[in-house]
């Protein structure tokens, strides 16, 4: 791909777009950020592209800017259906994201995961499988690292393993992972897109590109899943499945069985291993298929379930006081995930939700919260629709704030009790990011317990 001297538009001034404005002007590009956000909320970017010599807009987007240029780099916070977009497309400039922008200067095979739940914990651990298999392995994505960082530092590398989200797949084009994982499709930003169908397709688009070299890894239960690939030419591997494939992956109690053609039926006994809930022994399912894709052993399997210990903000214990636990699940930022996360507590629990509304249906929270919710406190801008889903099922309490919040459950919760914070929302009506609002709920505690 020939960028020198193109004129270059990067849409979105977060990490990626940071990070792809750097990449373009090393390659000789004249490049122009914009960005709707004003320079107050951008102090910590700016000096660095201004000292780069880059072209900035802020509190806007510019038509012109946009049908003037030779290609527009989408962030994956900006829809691609916004106006100024649609009608450069129109006029024939490019769209593309930053992750097909990196395809197109990485030579190192990807291995690319993708779902509405999940997607970082399955990440994170195939990583691990892999450099406990021997391979020298970076892992980034919607994760972290954007992959434009990654292509001057690709020499030496065997595999990337990459977080990849369903706006990063709405901008690809010629995207092709070596392995691609899908664990599972449910209601998730249904504010962005026109319904779930449409959410299901952009979410297939991590298969689209796949040739019969290729392995695509899929949960076999999840008929939304079964529903989009069903034609391809890549190689199925899939978890959840005693049957269907030749590589596959299923659980039974607590022992996770691998079969391949090779070596048949192997199990793993995962009874004392970190990650608790069925959600993740899927996650292991599926991160295990792909490491044995990729080369992976069974023993690198093993250590890395052994060792792996999950991430920050899921379903994370905190701190212990007067017997309550206190947990943080501020990355459940769909229904979904706070079913899963529910799945994980015989109860008693108070659950702390709320946050921006993202256009799904509450009403499956009912039966967990039947089972093992004492009190749902809620807060944000979408506590009166939760509270009005769910009042008939479980006593509900109302919040200002994650300190009023935390204050409350403690009030209510008794020893033997769990206080969850698993919010069904986005974090974006009070918070910059699910980090920022569970490391608010860790102070809350620390407060509260005079810590």
């Amino acid at each position: 791909m020939d960028l020198k001297n193109k004129h270059i538009v990067v849409v979105g001034l977060g990490r990626s777009g940071v990070s792809v404005a750097k990449f373009l002007v090393s390659r000789e590009c004249s490049v122009t950020v914009t960005d709707t956000r004003g320079p107050e909320e951008l102090q910590a970017v700016l000096p660095e592209l201004y000292a780069l010599g880059v072209s900035i807009e802020l509190g806007r987007h510019e038509s012109g800017t946009f049908e003037d240029a030779d290609l527009i780099v989408l962030s994956p916070g900006v829809p691609h259906t916004i106006g100024p977009v649609a009608r450069a497309k129109a006029k024939g400039v490019p769209v593309i994201g930053e992750i097909e922008l990196a395809y197109r200067f990485l030579h190192t095979p990807i291995l690319a995961i993708t779902g509405t739940n999940g997607k970082s914990t399955a990440t994170e651990l195939l990583g691990e499988m892999l450099r406990l298999s021997g391979f020298n392995v970076l892992t980034g994505g919607n994760l972290g690292t954007p992959l434009i960082e990654f292509i001057d530092h690709q020499n030496g590398v065997d595999f990337i393993v990459a977080e990849i989200s369903s706006f990063q797949l709405d901008t690809i084009d010629r995207f092709r992972p070596h392995v691609s994982v899908i664990l599972n499709i449910t209601d998730d930003h249904l504010e962005r897109y026109a319904d779930f169908d449409d959410y299901a397709r952009s979410k297939a688009r991590i298969f689209a590109n796949q040739e019969s070299g290729d392995v695509c890894v899929i949960n076999a239960a999840d008929p939304a899943i079964l529903a989009v690939s069903g034609k391809m030419p890549a190689v199925k591997f899939a978890f959840n499945c005693t049957q269907m494939v030749d590589n596959r992956a299923w659980i039974d109690g607590q022992t996770l069985w691998f079969h391949t053609p090779d070596d048949g039926n192997q199990p793993v006994d995962c009874s004392d291993i970190p990650l608790k809930g069925r959600h993740n022994l899927e996650n292991a399912a599926a991160a295990g298929l792909a490491a044995l894709a990729a080369g992976g052993t069974m023993a690198g399997i093993n250590g890395a379930l052994k060792i792996f210990q999950g991430l920050h903000h899921r379903v994370e214990y905190v701190d212990t006081r007067d017997g309550v636990a206190f947990v943080d699940d501020s990355k459940a930022t769909n229904v979904d995930a706070v079913v899963r996360a529910l799945e994980s507590f015989s109860g008693p629990v108070v659950l702390i939700m709320g946050g921006r509304d993202k256009g799904g249906s509450y009403e499956r929270l009912k039966s967990q919260m039947a089972r093992c919710v004492k009190q749902v406190i809620v807060m944000g801008e979408a506590a009166e629709k939760i509270a009005s889903v769910v009042k008939d099922t479980v006593p509900v309490v109302r919040a200002g704030d994650m300190r009023e919040a935390v204050a409350l459950a403690a009030e209510t919760a008794v020893s033997g009790d769990t206080v969850l914070l698993s919010p069904a929302c986005s974090s974006f009506d009070m918070y910059t990011s699910y980090a920022h609002r569970g490391d608010d709920f860790v102070r809350s505690i620390a407060q509260l317990t005079g810590r």
